[in-house]
């Protein structure tokens, strides 16, 4: 499967597609409203970072708890189910006079059901495509999260020129209930992928048998922690340019969304392989610049060429999907997902703090130059994965390497959120 006519021929493809990027539109404004309002009440950076990325650091819950439903119960119903609880909670943030704390115990909330709702979506996507079709229906649904944060971020902008923060949270609310439609009346309805009931002991279970195959610990690693690292310097956009924090946010999913068209679409797999660590180094390069308070044509450029390195992960889940056996797909996915949320969470929650004890421009220059120090010990050649995989793996299933001769590198990238 080559091309995204092909793509959208596949039976159930176009509703998935269309529940995502309503769920995706529906975050992204209600993320910009709730971190506006929260910044106007409180001043804060550290509090307007956690309250657009704090959702994040709840997925380590969620996918130590709730994350064998992932395989365990039929698509259709929990992905509607989970759009139905997340308009709730977002109208919920709307209410008048909610205190501080409430605010934050809803976005705990919606964390630790979002770690169930990417292993639920990314799963379904796996049976919905041919296996050679992954990589391409991922690449779109990420080029659907850069698209939607594109307009997200541009209509939550005008919007809350005209409109109060909680009016703007509201439609995101009607947002996320268009998202419960789709699911419900576009997906058909299947069987949940794995038997036997969800479990806090399932979960943590089949979280270790991911966890300790060393080549699939890598990609992991790999994909969270220079991502992370980089979503903490973006969390810090409100607070550095509040007056244009909506247009640098669109410029970098502007950066997202060709990232994953051109790795997608175009690019043939051993120039991906070539091109993985470079674009991981692009991922924060550019943020550097931000210490000098740059023009904000200079900013917006920064931005936008970062974020072109998001879609040097893209390999790297086609590579966890090729190390999983198909029982268990959709748990590693969400563990994917989780993992890397909660790390953006944690940096997030770093970032605020460095900002708050010296300005939003030093704590994303940190930011970058920590992303930068820390990705060379993922995957140079001091690290496992790229000594011990080929490219394509050959031993599926196992987790092992395949015994091969040949060189590798390593593959692939985020959304739901980055």
């Amino acid at each position: 499967m080559r091309s995204y006519r092909e793509l959208f021929r596949s039976q159930e493809f176009t509703p998935l597609f269309l529940t995502v990027t309503a769920q995706v539109a529906a975050q992204t404004v209600g993320g910009l409203a709730l971190a506006t309002q929260v910044y106007a009440a409180t001043g804060s950076p550290l509090l307007s970072a956690l309250s657009m990325f704090g959702p994040s650091l709840a997925h380590v819950l969620g996918a130590t708890t709730l994350l064998s439903a992932a395989d365990r119960l039929p698509p259709r119903a929990a992905l509607t189910g989970l759009a139905l609880l997340y308009g709730m909670a977002t109208a919920a943030l709307a209410l008048p006079g909610l205190p501080l704390w409430g605010v934050f115990a809803i976005i705990l909330g919606q964390g630790l059901a979002a770690a169930l709702n990417g292993g639920v979506r990314y799963g379904l996507l796996t049976e919905i495509l041919p296996e050679d079709g992954y990589l391409l229906g991922r690449s779109m649904l990420n080029m659907a999260n850069g698209g939607m944060q594109i307009a997200g971020f541009a209509v939550g902008g005008v919007l809350l020129a005209v409109l109060s923060p909680r009016g703007v949270l509201l439609a995101g609310a009607c947002l996320y209930l268009v998202a419960a439609a789709v699911a419900r009346f576009g997906l058909t309805r299947r069987p949940p992928r794995a038997c036997g009931r969800p479990s806090v002991r399932e979960t943590w279970r089949v979280n270790a048998e991911l966890w300790s195959s060393v080549p699939r610990r890598y990609v992991y690693l790999a994909m969270w922690v220079p991502n992370g690292l980089i979503v903490g310097a973006e969390s810090l956009i409100v607070p550095y340019d509040p007056a244009h924090a909506g247009l640098l946010l669109a410029g970098s999913a502007v950066g997202m969304l060709a990232g994953d068209l051109i790795a997608g679409r175009f690019l043939p797999a051993h120039w991906r392989r070539a091109l993985e660590l470079p674009g991981r180094l692009l991922l924060a390069a550019p943020f550097l610049i931000f210490i000098a308070r740059p023009p904000l044509p200079v900013a917006l450029a920064a931005a936008t060429v970062a974020t072109l390195g998001y879609a040097s992960t893209l390999m790297l889940q086609e590579r966890l999907i090729a190390l999983t056996p198909a029982g268990i797909r959709g748990q590693a996915l969400g563990l994917q997902t989780s993992g890397m949320l909660t790390m953006q969470g944690v940096c997030a929650a770093l970032a605020g703090a460095i900002a708050q004890w010296t300005s939003p421009a030093t704590a994303m220059t940190v930011m970058a130059a920590l992303s930068i120090a820390v990705t060379p010990a993922l995957s140079g050649p001091g690290s496992p994965l790229p000594r011990s995989l080929p490219w394509p793996p050959r031993g599926r299933g196992s987790g092992r390497p395949a015994r091969s001769g040949g060189s590798s590198r390593r593959a692939r990238r985020p959304a739901g959120s980055r």
